[in-house]
């Protein structure tokens, strides 16, 4: 943990209530996996105030986002889903489970963001930066913000193939060697697998009784 982010967690109280976080990329089933919390009788955290909070993780400062945490028990999405929230959620929240949702692969991961960006979008091509500042959603440009703060993109490198990728295996690398010692801790779940909702379930210490996985927002 750098000491920057120590010195962010020391301002903030901590809290001994345990958390459920999906830490997953947008697109990897990150809302099948917030309808399963639903159906579990989990209080999930407001997406739209949640992705508000998207500057405060471009700064690192993780104040609002864990006193945020505080109105639910399960979450998903940005700001969960990008680099070095887990840190600051796992020493807020000690003992919490997170869940980082995964593609088959990296390339699969970014045709389905591209899809679902254009489909939102709706100019039935790839968006452009223009297409993004205009589009509103949260606010206007929230989009294009987005993309700047998560993936360093400007004009010219917009759903760069290989720099989305790379952010999506380095963020998955990252977690996983975060936990590598914390096997109880963190699943990886790929929710496309025929026993995924098994392993969830199992993982959360609900009883498993067939349940199916759902399958929400898909981009296809």
């Amino acid at each position: 943990m750098t000491g920057f982010l120590k010195t962010q967690l020391g301002k903030c109280l901590f809290f001994t209530r345990k958390k459920i976080f999906c830490i997953g990329a947008n697109k990897t089933g990150t809302t099948s996996i917030a309808e399963v919390f639903r159906s579990l009788g989990l209080r999930v955290g407001d997406q739209g105030k949640a992705e508000l909070l998207l500057h405060d993780w471009a700064k690192r400062d993780f104040r609002k986002i864990i006193r945020y945490c505080r109105r639910a028990e399960a979450f998903q999405d940005i700001p969960f889903s990008y680099p070095d929230t887990y840190r600051a959620l796992d020493a807020a929240y000690p003992g919490s489970k997170f869940i980082l949702t995964v593609r088959n692969n990296a390339d699969e991961w970014y045709e389905s963001l591209v899809r679902f960006h254009s489909k939102l979008v709706g100019k039935s091509r790839i968006p452009t930066a223009a297409d993004l500042r205009e589009y509103d959603y949260r606010y206007p440009g929230f989009l294009w913000d987005a993309q700047k703060l998560r993936y360093g993109a400007n004009e010219s490198s917009l759903y760069d193939r290989e720099l989305y990728t790379r952010c999506y295996e380095e963020h998955n690398r990252a977690v996983i060697d975060y936990f590598k010692d914390r096997p109880d801790d963190l699943l990886v779940l790929d929710i496309s697998q025929a026993d995924a909702m098994e392993k969830l379930l199992n993982f959360l210490g609900y009883p498993y009784n067939g349940q199916t996985m759902p399958h929400a927002n898909s981009s296809k």
